[in-house]
């Protein structure tokens, strides 16, 4: 097997070095200074998202939904919403709408992790996600970074998400230091004791069932340090700037109504914000012994013959599954006395 990655790495090393392409070569030479600066990895749970198999455009598995849920349930429901649209406005047959409606109330009664509906499979699928870290903390954004063409700082922007139509093919190219990654990556399981042991079983099972290994698009997110430790403030983002928007607005606007500041603490993050936007392009603010850092996150996920790898049974949930939207007949109707 290790033979087969060096081959794997060769080939790619191969190939770029043919495409004499300068931007890869700065991405891989970025990459490697990374892994020095940056040469431990810090993990952070589980992910889950929504994938599909459509025959109609190919035998891959591609993300229908972003692998950012917390727990498989989110993505579960994330399954129902989407099946529940398509009945009400993507088709006026009350035989397929009947069909999709049938799928969506198995999932308000059973916690589903795969479903055929018509020929198209859905599954939801598990992913790990982790940071960077050396003496300096969690790894920021790397200068070759993709950041959006408008970097503005005002009004209602929204990325699209990365993940969004993202093939979960093991075996495409990715680049000489993603294949050495990826060879890292595949033997990694959960260990020591702070995970119960069912995890630890689980996750040394995957191994087996899920050997190959699949990198998601690199997302972007705010940490927070208070002492030593670091922990996640926010949501996912797609960019580096995104990610500093979030942070922005968190200084200036919604944390301080989320955790009733008082009008010292206010003014004293404002003042952060009003800097850390000022400067740009910076990737740090602190507010008393607060440091904030724009943190770049990294996610894997397992595949199998069978393609990616669905929710694990040691795989937590807060809830479990629930009506989310108006009963609807096979007519359309919608009847929300129910």
């Amino acid at each position: 097997m290790a033979d087969d990655w060096k081959r794997q790495i060769d080939r790619l090393h191969e190939g770029l070095v043919r495409r004499d392409d300068p931007t890869e070569w700065v991405t891989e030479a970025d990459a490697v200074d990374a892994s020095y600066r940056y040469p431990h990895l810090a993990l952070r749970g589980p992910v889950f998202g929504l994938a599909a198999q459509d025959p109609e455009t190919g035998a891959e598995w591609r993300l229908l939904r972003p692998a950012t849920s917390g727990m498989p349930q989110e993505a579960r429901d994330s399954l129902n919403s989407l099946l529940w649209f398509k009945a009400k406005d993507d088709t006026d047959d009350p035989a397929v709408r009947r069909e999709l409606l049938a799928a969506v109330a198995v999932l308000e009664r059973e916690p589903v992790d795969e479903m055929t509906v018509l020929g198209v499979r859905y599954r939801v699928v598990r992913g790990d996600e982790f940071a960077r870290s050396g003496e300096r903390g969690l790894e920021p954004p790397r200068p070759t970074d993709p950041e959006p063409a408008d970097r503005s700082w005002e009004g209602r922007q929204e990325t699209p998400s990365p993940d969004l139509g993202f093939a979960l093919t093991p075996g495409k190219e990715d680049g000489v230091m993603a294949g050495a990654m990826k060879l890292a990556l595949q033997g990694f399981s959960y260990s020591g004791s702070r995970f119960p042991a069912e995890v630890r079983r689980d996750s040394e099972r995957a191994l087996t069932s899920h050997p190959d290994i699949v990198l998601l698009p690199v997302g972007f997110g705010v940490v927070e340090r208070r002492g030593r430790g670091w922990r996640p403030h926010g949501a996912l983002m797609p960019t580096p700037h995104d990610a500093r928007r979030l942070l922005f607005d968190g200084m200036a606007e919604f944390w301080p109504l989320l955790h009733e500041f008082s009008d010292r603490e206010r003014t004293r993050h404002a003042r952060a914000a009003e800097t850390f936007k000022a400067a740009g392009r910076a990737d740090e603010a602190r507010v008393g012994d607060t440091l904030y850092r724009i943190c770049r996150i990294e996610r894997m996920l397992r595949s199998g013959p069978d393609g990616p790898e669905p929710p694990r049974p040691s795989d937590l949930d807060d809830e479990g599954p629930t009506k989310i939207h108006p009963t609807m007949d096979e007519d359309g109707t919608i009847r929300y006395d129910d």
